[in-house]
């Protein structure tokens, strides 16, 4: 097989990408021809959708975020048909549940705060488009209005029968209005609006059902219009209702002149915006809260947390909590979602309930995590009491269809002092706690450590830099001496890593340990296997004594399913014999059920397996045997044994082993008292400094050559 690159194994977004919005665009129009009518084909409406939706995933990626075009795109949606309230309301439902799982916003959490302003400007361009239409009706019908009086100036009886029936059956309030401001007629929509019936609102004045605080903008404006400064008055207003309640509506008031064109009465429609209000302010709140719990979520977690750190005590400061519920995925999986959606209800009342004598913000971040944030007194409690009082109240099972659950917390803690924090950087300390409180326990609490942080990200950086310095050629194999303790003689050539960075070479555990981090130990270990495989097949040509090929997995590469094949390519691309090859497995894999299987299909295939990490315990005995491991390697931890108490019992076991067949090869070994103790003791074969250094290939065939 050729040489994988580092970024072999990712698959192009673009595909599946694109499949997932297409299901996305029909979901969107089934739902939307639904609510709404939309006098369009199912195909055309998915086809328009698709555009619109492609649309708003670009904008939504793009940097800077251009909230103006994805209003646009909101009002092309409503122009597609008669949408209005409950389409939107639709349109936010689908989106805001469907955006987070395209594959080109994964993780969902990086992109939460971009998907839920995206859903805010597109409700903002629905909401422009649909006063629009209104405004626009009211245009309508104002000019209707107008022509009907003007109408009637000349056929009065027949006018005024029109008017009639425009005024009756309109749906907006209509008002006939003296130029005083009192109230001559009303129809029965405006009736419905206030809430009063016609007798009550005839003789009023326009400016006593006008909030107080909006009086003297429209008697002002209505002046102007009397006095020719502009023809019609348009303005959103708030009216009293009987019962003191406001209604806020959009108002619009056009001026008409008797037949010697002097001003005579105005018009006034009114058109009831409240619940559009409501609904604006509904799909806000749904846009800065968890819908599921109510509580805040991460992104008005984090505009919250910005401004608390700004006004917090400089003496006490804010403590910021991130919480994670152990085996969530437990409940989830085997009592169902909607068992798992009820406890995390539980769950956000019982923070609530704990955290309500605190200054303190309960937010669901996403899935079972959730966020605390206390602005600290002198009368807060310490960290610790607030943690252990979080799962102490979590303790307490609820009962859901007769199942009493009650999960525990890991519990990332940061605490800041400083008003010049930065809101984004104490999350992202809070996360890191958090990930070292699940790497330890569960139920357990971590404070975050700067210290302990700046190595962590050192780490990292390294570990997820490792592909593009593979890429470039960073990465070199090295082979160690397996020596025989009998004579000495090398037996076999251990395949190593080396990272040659430019701050200094990386040794070969280190690398192990970086890789694995990531999951990129899968196409390093097996580049290295083919390199090294090809290395010793190349020795052995024409007939040349070749040294038999070790090589140590890791936990990740001995549970991967593809073990088999990944060995079978390098095999069958090298041509190195499988009896020449030994794969070491670690034997905490050994209760993975791909791992057993893949070691039984290795041993078939005649690859020699070895157990490694070996500690002369009753269970690494029986799985040696049980799994016809051909060798057992002792730890570098255990190379100085012969001085320490227990000795005998190795000693004992040596024996043993071999009389089953078993090689023993100990790692580690770094002085000749070591080593003569493991050759005195029964031990076949050993590695470690004591039989030189990790060399390049050149150097260590040469010395293979030289030693007997």
């Amino acid at each position: 097989m050729s040489q994988p690159g580092p970024t072999s194994d990712a698959l192009p977004a673009c595909p599946d990408g694109a499949r997932a919005r297409e299901l996305l665009a029909r979901k969107w129009g089934y739902v939307l021809s639904g609510a709404e009518v939309i006098p369009l084909t199912t195909e055309v409406l998915e086809r328009e959708l698709r555009g619109h939706l492609d649309e708003l995933c670009s904008i939504t990626a793009a940097d800077p975020f251009d909230a103006a075009a994805v209003e646009r795109v909101g009002e092309r949606v409503v122009a597609l048909g008669y949408v209005g309230e409950e389409g939107l309301r639709r349109t936010a439902e689908v989106l805001g549940g469907g955006l987070p799982a395209l594959p080109e916003f994964q993780p969902a959490d990086a992109f939460a705060d971009r998907i839920g302003r995206a859903i805010g400007a597109l409700a903002t361009g629905f909401l422009v488009a649909i006063r629009r239409s209104v405004l626009e009706q009211q245009e309508r019908m104002q000019l209707s209005l107008l022509k009907a009086v003007r109408d009637a100036k000349w056929n009065l009886r027949e006018s005024q029968a029109r008017f009639e029936e425009v005024v009756t059956s309109s749906a907006s309030g209509i008002a006939i209005v003296a130029l005083d401001g009192r109230l001559i007629r009303v129809n029965s929509a405006i009736c419905d609006i206030l809430d009063r019936t016609a007798d009550d609102l005839t003789g009023t004045t326009l400016f006593d059902l006008v909030h107080p605080d909006t009086v003297g903008k429209l008697r002002d404006a209505l002046r102007a219009v009397v006095d020719g400064g502009q023809d019609r008055v348009r303005q959103p207003q708030r009216l009293l209702r009987v019962d003191g309640d406001v209604a806020r509506i959009s108002m619009t008031a056009s001026l008409l002149r008797d037949a010697d064109g002097a001003p005579d009465h105005f018009v006034v429609v009114v058109e009831d915006g409240t619940e559009l209000v409501l609904l604006q302010g509904e799909l806000n709140r749904q846009a800065l809260n968890d819908v599921l719990t109510g509580l805040p979520n991460r992104q008005f977690f984090g505009t919250h947390l910005e401004s608390a750190v700004r006004r917090a005590d400089p003496e006490h400061g804010v403590t910021l909590l991130h919480l994670d519920l152990d085996e969530f995925g437990m409940v989830h999986d085997s009592l169902g979602p909607r068992t798992g959606e009820q406890l995390l209800v539980h769950v956000a009342q019982r923070l609530t309930s704990l955290l309500a004598l605190e200054k303190a913000m309960v937010a669901r971040f996403e899935g079972d995590r959730f966020g605390i944030l206390v602005e600290n007194t002198a009368a807060t409690p310490d960290i610790a009491t607030i943690a252990a009082a979080v799962n102490r109240e979590l303790a307490e099972p609820v009962y859901i269809d007769g199942r009493g659950l009650a999960p525990s917390a890991s519990i990332g803690v940061v605490r800041s002092a400083s008003r010049h924090q930065d809101h984004t950087e104490l999350l992202r300390a809070a996360d890191q706690a958090l990930r070292r409180a699940k790497a330890e326990r569960r139920g357990q609490w971590t404070l975050f450590d700067p210290a302990q942080d700046a190595v962590d990200r050192s780490t990292q950086a390294l570990a997820v830099g490792m592909p593009g310095a593979w890429e470039q050629g960073e990465f070199a194999v090295r082979y160690r001496p397996v020596v025989r303790l009998s004579d000495g003689g090398v037996e076999g050539a251990e395949a190593v890593l080396r990272w040659e960075r430019p701050e200094g070479p990386v040794a070969h555990e280190r690398c192990v340990e970086l890789a694995e981090r990531t999951g990129f130990i899968l196409p390093l270990g097996e580049w290295s296997l083919s390199t090294a495989a090809g290395q010793v097949r190349w020795w052995g040509r024409g007939g040349g004594v070749a040294p038999q090929l070790t090589v140590s997995l890791t936990a990740h590469q001995a549970s991967d399913a593809d073990l088999v094949s990944r060995v079978v390519r390098v095999l069958d691309t090298t041509g190195l014999p499988a009896n020449r090859l030994v794969v070491g497995v670690p034997t905490g894999v050994l209760a993975v059920p791909e791992a057993a299987d893949s070691l039984g299909v290795l041993a078939e295939m005649g690859v020699r397996t070895a157990l490694e990490d070996f500690g002369f315990g009753p269970d690494d005995l029986a799985a040696a045997q049980d799994f016809g491991f051909g060798a057992v390697r002792v730890p570098g931890r255990l190379a100085d044994l012969g001085t320490r108490r227990g000795a005998g019992c190795a000693t004992a076991l040596i024996p043993v082993l071999r009389g089953t067949g078993i090689a023993i090869v100990v790692d580690g070994v770094t002085t000749p008292e070591q080593a003569t103790w493991w050759r005195e003791a029964g031990a076949d074969l050993a590695t470690g400094p004591h039989f030189g250094p990790d060399q390049p290939a050149a150097d260590f065939h040469e010395g293979f050559r030289a030693r007997p």
